[in-house]
Parts: structure tokens; sequence; C-alpha cells
């Protein structure tokens, strides 16, 4: 429980309407995606940079743990008060987008902004932002930079790092700091901003964000591969990239995944394919369209492509992505609970790495329905527990497999979820002790005191 000293202190900084310790507060607050519960110590929704400042400076000076909260979609647990403390959540106040500049093609943001609001908002102006998480519906900005979120446009258009220009941030003594500029060319100094993007609130609070814009593409479509194997659809997929097309996206569901999504919805997917690949082509004029899609469609049938369809109008254009958004909630059928990661290699390397888990689910008898975004060789696992009490160690050996296979093939632990608490045990299965060393150094050098959501990301 919090000093009441302490709790006095912080509500005269908010205010009353602004600061919480109560049952109800900090067990909203106990949560993520994860659906594991940490109850802090208290809530407090910030107003403004200032009031950031005085939060970090007061509970550096006493000790304090502060965990940086946006909207709690993370898979991860990054956002969660594992070892109590102060929930500073930016959801409340800190939702504004400052300036969106259609000269400079940039845009100027609070963290709270919600990434599906601030696309909405751009596109009204004829511009783009990309980055498309699945959580884009809740997710925010602030968010979206702390774990360096990806999404289905990553094939073409990259992920969040690839449109942050510039950052202002608080560092846990309450200091303020600017990082990175407005301008497209800037090598003065270290790159701080590229250190605070991906560190999952560990080393500050940022507090404004500046996006870089693009230009938004006036036509698409979209079209839906079929294949008889896994391995088959993904050789189409590094051949295609190879190949001079860019897709915008290149999503994949296996054949649990397709049995799953018809029988929960009953789209008439083809359940006997061993996996779909469904892609999407942009452009400024008709011709280039149907260049890439034809393109497309020759490199897929090479690979023993079954059946191509494409998008004709905006309802069958949904139909085709139906499947891939509700992959994760469908997957369900399988089990009451999924250890769900997304491990990324390199694009030649899908097949080698499916094929293992193929191999994994067999050795331990459990469900691994796999989909997600293999245009840049990240994938979904979902190892699935009929009876989580029982199967529980079980299918963590079976995730630490995978986690082994997809390093052993030059990937990662994490393309786009971050580490958090959930893979945090599997960080030295990734990283030498020199380099867990260099992170921990980085981690004192911004954070000598150890309040700014410790214990995440096995440091």
């Amino acid at each position: 429980m919090l000093n009441p000293e302490h709790a006095k202190a912080l509500r005269g900084l908010v205010g009353e309407e602004d600061f919480f310790t109560d049952p109800a507060h900090l067990s909203v607050y106990a949560y993520d995606a994860t659906r594991e519960r940490h109850l802090p110590e208290g809530v407090i929704f910030p107003k403004s940079e200032q009031e950031i400042s005085q939060i970090l400076a007061y509970c550096n000076e006493h000790k304090i743990i502060v965990v940086p909260r946006g909207a709690g979609s993370g898979f991860t647990g990054g956002a969660l008060g594992v070892s109590g403390g102060l929930i500073l959540s930016v959801e409340k106040h800190l939702d504004k987008i400052l300036e969106i500049d259609t000269k400079n093609l940039i845009a100027r943001v609070q963290p709270g902004v919600i990434n599906k609001h601030f696309q909405n908002e751009v596109e009204k102006m004829g511009l783009f932002y990309p980055p498309d998480p699945a959580s884009q519906e809740q997710s925010t900005l602030g968010g979206n930079v702390g774990e360096n979120a990806g999404g289905m446009r990553a094939a073409k258009y990259g992920i969040t790092k690839d449109y942050v220009m510039a950052l202002r941030a608080v560092l846990p003594n309450g200091d303020i700091i600017r990082a990175g500029k407005k301008t497209i060319k800037d090598v003065a100094g270290f790159n701080v901003a590229g250190i605070l993007i991906a560190s999952e609130g560990c080393l500050a609070v940022i507090s404004e964000i500046t996006l870089k814009l693009l230009a938004k593409p006036k036509l698409r479509q979209s079209a839906m591969g079929v294949f008889q194997t896994i391995q088959e659809a993904m050789e189409a997929v590094y051949k295609t990239m190879a190949s001079g097309v860019t897709p915008v996206a290149m999503e994949f569901l296996d054949n649990l995944s397709i049995r799953a999504v018809e029988e929960r919805f009953h789209k008439g997917l083809p359940i006997e394919a061993g996996a779909i690949l469904i892609t999407q082509v942009d452009g400024s004029v008709p011709e280039q369209i149907t260049w890439q899609l034809n393109a497309i469609e020759g490199h897929f049938k090479v690979c023993g492509c079954v059946d191509f369809k494409r998008a004709q109008n905006a309802s069958e254009e949904e139909d085709l992505w139906f499947s891939r958004r509700n992959a994760s909630q469908s997957i369900s059928v399988y089990g009451k609970k999924k250890l769900n990661e997304d491990v990324t290699v390199p694009r030649a390397s899908l097949p080698a790495l499916l094929e293992e888990v193929g191999r994994i689910s067999k050795a331990y008898n459990l469900p691994i329905p796999c989909f997600g975004h293999t245009g840049d060789g990240n994938v979904h696992v979902n190892i699935m527990l009929e009876d989580p009490t029982t199967q529980l160690e079980q299918g963590q050996r079976a995730m630490e497999e995978i986690f082994k296979c997809a390093i052993a093939l030059e990937g990662t632990l994490s393309g786009e979820h971050g580490i958090g608490l959930s893979k945090a045990k599997f960080m030295p299965l990734a990283f030498s002790p020199e380099e867990m060393g260099l992170f921990r150094a980085i981690k004192k050098a911004f954070d000598p005191n150890n309040i700014l959501n410790p214990f995440k990301m096995g440091l």
C-alpha cells in the first residue's frame, strides 16, 4: 500500500480527480491483454508534460516505482505494475493531435492519441500514416512507440520506428529532453529517439511524438491465394518479395487457423488448404495495380497456388481480410488458454520455422495454429491449452523450443509484441552476457534508482 504521505503529495500535484488508490481503479489498471493481474498501489493521470516531470521527480526522490501506460492493450505485460507502485496513465488527458503539417508531411501528437483515430484524421487531409497494429482501434501512439508496433502494412511501409522523427520525453529524475528533429536528415548527437523506441517505458515517459506522414495512395486492391501446403505458401512469400513487387501486406493463415475461422464464422474458406495468403497492393493508376497483381499471381502459381481470387469491390475486399482479422479470436476453439508469441525470422527461413513448429506441435501433442505478417517474416504462434492447470508447463517448454528455433534461424524473440514480463526469461537465448550487460548499463544511465517500469525485459 502506498504511504499516505506519498499519496497526499501526489494528489496535490494533479488534483483529487486525477489520483486514485481505491480498489476499483487499482483493479481496472491491474491487467492488460495478457490477462495477468498485478495490483498497483495507485493510478495517476497527468494533464501535461510538466505534471509528468513533477510526478517522476517526486517518485525518484522517494524511490516509488512508476509504470507508464497507454491503453493497456499489450500482449507481454509491459504496462503491468508487477511490483506494485504507481500506474502513470496518459489516456485520460494526453490524447491530443497537436499539429498536422501538410507542407512538411509531419504531425505532432501526445502519447495518448489512439492509432486509428490519428489515421482517420490525417487521411481526411489526403495523408497517410501506415503503421496499423491489430490493436489500432484501442492502442495509443505512445504505446506503439514504446513497443515499436508493426502491423499488416509493414511489408511495404515498415513499422513505427520508420515514422518517428522526434520525441519529447521525461527522464525518471524529472528532466525533460528532446530527442530527434523534424528534419529529414539529422546526424547531430546520439540517436536517443532510437533508444527510446521499443524501450517499453523502462527509460523515460514519452510526452510528445513527431511522426512522418506520406501522401495517401489513390488505389488499392487485395487478393487471396490458396495453397495445398504451408511450405508452398512460404516459398511464394519470399519469392514474391524478392522479385521486385512490394505488396502493402502479405498475410497468411495455416490450416488450423483457416478451420477455426470457418467453424466460428462460416465464411466459405477452403478448410482442406494447407495455407492461404492474403495480399494487398496500392498505387496511383489502375495499370500499376493490375501489373502488381498479375506478377503476384504468377509467382504464387509457380509455387503451387491452386486458386487465386482478386477482390472486385469493397465488399469482397472486406471478405478477404475478415479471416485474417478474426484469426486470433477464432483459434479459441482449440483451447481455453493460448500462449501467444510473435517470433520473426528472415523471410527465406519461414518454411524451416513453420516446419519446426509443426514438429513441436506433434511432440507436445498441442495444437499450434499460426498466422501473421509473412511479408516481413513475423509469425504469430499460438500454443493452445485445453487444460491450463495441467498443460501450462508443457506449453512453456514448447514455446522455449520455438524461441530457440527462431534464434537459430537468425531471427528474434519478438517482431512487435515486445518482451515485457512474458518473454523476459528468454532474453539470454537471444543476447550474450555482454549484450545484456550493455542493456543494463543503458537502463542505469537513464534510471539509476530503477523506478521506471523495473523488472521488465529481462533486465
